[in-house]
């Protein structure tokens, strides 16, 4: 994003085109945002890139689909499937949400979105220049590919 110093806070909805960024770097650009206090919606959710083949993001999350409780399946932790739900759980690691108020605050002023809603489709979309994809697609794997793999249904 070539205007990241020029963001200030705004009752509008900062809006972040998700196409072709790297999950983790992405994450950490909006939780930047939401702490800062900016309202921020992801849209294209299913284009994030995750860095890694194919193969070893299936391998890795049917991995952590195998974690759960003995007793009670409750106790382990939730997997989600949908692609922005996903985000949203990669963002809110990345806030102080279970330490600070602020940064359960900051968490409620994130929206993401599986394509782009007809309401937020006249809002201007930024990208972030540095969580960009640099190689070729091939050396990525989609968000919305590998969620279709673990049991998302759209």
């Amino acid at each position: 994003m070539t205007k990241q110093e020029t963001v200030v806070r705004t009752d509008r909805p900062i809006v972040v085109d998700a196409t072709n960024h790297i999950a983790g770097r992405l994450a950490s650009n909006v939780a930047k945002l939401l702490m800062k206090g900016n309202r921020v919606s992801v849209v294209n959710c299913e284009k994030i890139m995750m860095s890694g083949t194919r193969s070893n993001q299936i391998k890795e999350y049917r991995e952590f689909l195998e974690i759960n409780s003995i007793i009670n399946y409750k106790h382990g932790p939730v997997h989600y499937r949908r692609p922005d739900t996903l985000m949203a759980k990669m963002i809110r690691q990345m806030l102080p949400f279970d330490r600070k108020p602020s940064g359960k605050e900051a968490h409620q002023r994130l929206r993401t979105y599986i394509g782009s809603p007809k309401e937020i489709k006249s809002l201007e979309k930024i990208q972030f220049d540095k969580a960009m994809i640099r190689k070729t697609p091939s050396n990525y794997t989609a968000l919305g590919e590998l969620c279709r793999v673990i049991g998302w249904t759209e």
